[in-house]
């Protein structure tokens, strides 16, 4: 008996200025070569970091770097995408547009229920998107060009009016002076900014969101420092009644595995200041595709991720052709403790499991869970006719899961990309569970229930569509192959 099975899962993201087309020219820019069928895509152009990530009336709101003139990084945008599953996006209007003030970089949005900026009007509660004017001209004769500002939406983000009096917060003077993600603290019952400022993060606290105060500084001889500190997050973490605080840092370059990538550090913070629990470096992600991930405001107990699935190194130059980049799968975020030490855990969201029809034959894009029965040597190869293949695995003697995309396929265009990466195992059970989701041109690994995870995009002449092959892995413990497809 095979022990591969398949379960089909029908995904579509939609266009929402398509009402008028046919079902076929709805879709047809899904079927362009590399394009990702089951992770976000903007249908052309530019696109990296998430930006404003807010949940509100049942409805999640993706904004995101984006440039609508090339497929390469030029003046920035926030665009805009909405979902009310995690699964099937809607492409929205563009959000916010650069102005007299600078491009529009990175930043974050919140729900101010109780109207502490005195935007909402007659009752109307505003959303909130706070996020860094970049001024181009200034760039070229001083150091202060960066700068925050405000705007605002009174239609529950389909619309948005920039604050008059922007700047909110002023640069003191120095290079790289961006990307505030802000959160309302409630026993200070403060706005809480966390900055990210050269080579530290810079925490602020504001009553209203206007009116920014410096708290303290983080992290200026703490972690990784192989580039520039970017995109900031902090949020709270539950492990079973303690509260941990967790900080997320993109850098680049300075990745594990080359380019750019997200480490995080766990800790106190008290409205003012961030006291780490450790001072090793811990990556959410060991792969080389996914940075400057950040996390939905407003969704209560629950903290969901999502990152930006390419890297610095060679995000400009990949091989597609009328638009650039990905996001990641959303996922979901939660802690595990191994000794004293809190870690953090990664995994895909459980909407994806929502979409499963019955299919007998392997295809791309799909969902493969694997077990072992005991932590040894191990491998899946993914592969096409064409002699194009990714190999999964894991180590025992060196300990690290490892994704080789050497013979992935196009690997001309960046000299560093055709390599093999690795990750160190962390957890200590005699048994691996390996969860990997796998699109046109990425996979994403999540093992030993997300403790390591690996993201890694490669581009094929063709989707990998052989039989996957196995290697040391317990046959009898296979679980379901679950393949995503367009209906």
């Amino acid at each position: 008996m095979d022990p591969v099975r398949v379960v089909c899962i029908a995904m579509l993201i939609v266009s929402c200025n398509t009402q008028t087309k046919t079902a076929a020219e709805k879709t047809e820019w899904y079927d362009e070569p590399h394009r990702p069928q089951i992770h976000f895509s903007p249908k052309e152009k530019w696109m990296n970091d998430p930006n404003g990530l807010v949940f509100y009336n049942n409805t999640y709101h993706l904004f995101y770097q984006y440039y609508p003139d090339s497929t390469v990084w030029g003046p920035m945008h926030w665009a805009h995408a909405t979902t009310t599953d995690l699964v099937h996006w809607q492409h929205q209007p563009i959000a916010l547009y650069p102005d007299s003030l600078g491009y529009i970089f990175s930043g974050s949005a919140v729900v101010d229920i109780n109207n502490t900026s005195g935007f909402g009007k007659e009752g109307q509660i505003p959303l909130v998107a706070i996020f860094t004017h970049h001024d181009p001209k200034g760039e070229k004769t001083r150091d202060d060009y960066q700068v925050q500002s405000l705007a605002y939406s009174l239609d529950e983000g389909k619309t948005w009016t920039k604050y008059a009096n922007n700047p909110v917060l002023k640069n003191p003077g120095i290079k790289d002076f961006r990307d505030p993600k802000v959160r309302w603290h409630e026993q200070t019952k403060k706005w809480i900014m966390s900055l990210a400022t050269l080579d530290r993060i810079t925490f602020y606290s504001s009553p209203n969101l206007k009116d920014w105060t410096k708290e303290s500084e983080f992290g200026s001889d703490l972690g990784a420092h192989g580039g520039v500190w970017e995109c900031p997050d902090l949020f709270p973490l539950k492990y079973n009644n303690e509260e941990v605080w967790v900080l997320l840092v993109s850098i680049n370059p300075g990745g594990p595995n080359g380019g750019s990538a997200t480490q995080y550090f766990t800790g106190k913070f008290d409205g003012k200041t961030f006291a780490p629990f450790h001072t090793d470096i811990r990556w959410i992600d060991h792969g080389p595709d996914n940075y400057a991930g950040v996390t939905w405001s407003n969704t209560g107990d629950r903290t969901i991720f999502i990152g930006w699935m390419s890297n610095w190194q060679y995000g400009m130059m990949v091989p597609t052709k009328t638009w650039r980049s990905a996001m990641t799968v959303p996922r979901d975020l939660s802690l595990e403790k191994i000794g004293d030490k809190y870690y953090l855990r990664s995994m895909p969201v459980p909407e994806l499991d929502t979409l499963v029809q019955n299919s007998d034959d392997f295809q791309s894009p799909c969902i493969l869970k694997l077990k072992t029965d005991s932590i040894n040597n191990f491998s899946v190869v993914l592969s096409n006719d064409k002699g194009e293949k990714l190999t999964i695995g894991y180590n025992k003697d060196s300990n690290y899961y490892y994704i080789d995309r050497s013979a992935s396929g196009d690997i001309s265009f960046e000299a560093g990309f055709g390599k093999m990466h690795t990750a160190p195992r962390l957890s200590t059970a005699r048994s691996a569970d390996i969860t990997l989701i796998i699109d046109h041109a990425s996979v994403e690994m999540f093992a030993d229930g997300g403790l390591t995870v690996m993201t890694e995009i490669f581009f094929p002449s063709k989707p990998y569509d052989q039989k996957p092959i196995y290697q040391g892995l317990v046959q009898d413990k296979y679980q379901k192959l679950r393949s995503i497809v367009r209906p």
